[in-house]
């Protein structure tokens, strides 16, 4: 199990050298991205934890890279580059999927908030017409 969590990886397994530099630039990108966005109040806490874990779990691929090769040759994936980038894909489908979800939950309120609204107005218009 130490083997599959080492940081450097073995001749001709896991992530070259440069690919592994990136990956981790990338990931640690983003997470001082999304906390300069919480920071600022352009980003909702409770949205930031999807990309901190996101973020976090690519980071761990990219930095053990004998958990990314096992993870690759259990799921029948060639080469562990192509499985990082299919879990970021996999990571970025749940993302969308969350945001469709929220999304769809805001139109129906919305819906419902503008329904309202045209009753309370059509209700206040009636008061008005009968006070004159």
């Amino acid at each position: 199990m130490i083997a599959a969590l080492s940081v450097l990886p073995a001749a001709g397994v896991g992530l070259n050298g440069r690919l592994q530099l990136v990956a981790i630039l990338v990931t640690t990108l983003l997470f001082a991205v999304v906390f300069e966005m919480v920071r600022r109040r352009h980003l909702m806490e409770r949205y930031s934890l999807l990309w901190l874990f996101a973020s976090a779990a690519l980071l761990l691929l990219a930095v053990f890279t004998g958990l990314l090769t096992a993870l690759s040759d259990a799921v029948g994936i060639a080469t562990p580059s192509n499985a990082l980038f299919a879990a970021a894909i996999g990571f970025m489908i749940l993302l969308l999927l969350h945001f469709s979800a929220t999304i769809s939950r805001l139109t129906d309120q919305t819906k419902i908030l503008a329904q309202r609204l045209a009753i309370a107005e059509e209700k206040l218009g009636r008061k008005d017409d009968g006070d004159s």
